[in-house]
């Protein structure tokens, strides 16, 4: 049996083979792009545009008490529905109890872009009449301005 040893015609390639490495990367592309809508927090909705100052970040805060309006009578904390203003208003008492005195005592509100602007207003007047006063209004930040 004959063995070759470096000389002639080889087997051995000399160059780097990214067909695998291609491969993997698409199928990591594939596996974001199925997981990047999943990570957003509560309901979906199409929030007003205006010329914020600046973001807040609490907002992002697994603790913050955050309230979704998509629909006229729909309220959500978090991805948790509510049907009803009264229960609304006693589970933001609850989650603002639970909050640590580090934590920013806000309520904050998204609201849908078909929401009556007097269902925000209730809402609004619901809070502040259970004794919460900070209340920041949620809106998508208009791109190109400062």
């Amino acid at each position: 049996m004959a063995m070759n040893t470096g000389g002639g015609n080889s087997d051995l390639q000399s160059e780097i083979n990214v067909t695998p490495m291609v491969d993997i990367m698409l199928v990591l592309l594939i596996i974001f792009m199925v997981i990047t809508p999943l990570l957003s927090s509560g309901v979906q909705l199409t929030l007003p545009r205006a010329n914020n100052p600046d973001e807040d970040t609490n907002i992002n805060k697994e603790s913050a008490v955050v309230i979704s309006i998509p629909d006229a009578g729909a309220y959500y904390i978090g991805k948790e529905p509510f049907y009803d203003r009264n229960k609304l208003i006693l589970e933001i008492g609850k989650r603002m109890k639970a909050l640590k005195p580090g934590d920013p005592q806000v309520v904050y509100i998204r609201s849908g872009l078909n929401v009556p602007y007097g269902e925000v207003v209730k809402v609004v007047n619901d809070i502040r009449e259970s004794g919460h006063e900070q209340i920041g209004l949620i809106a998508e930040k208009n791109k190109g301005k400062k």
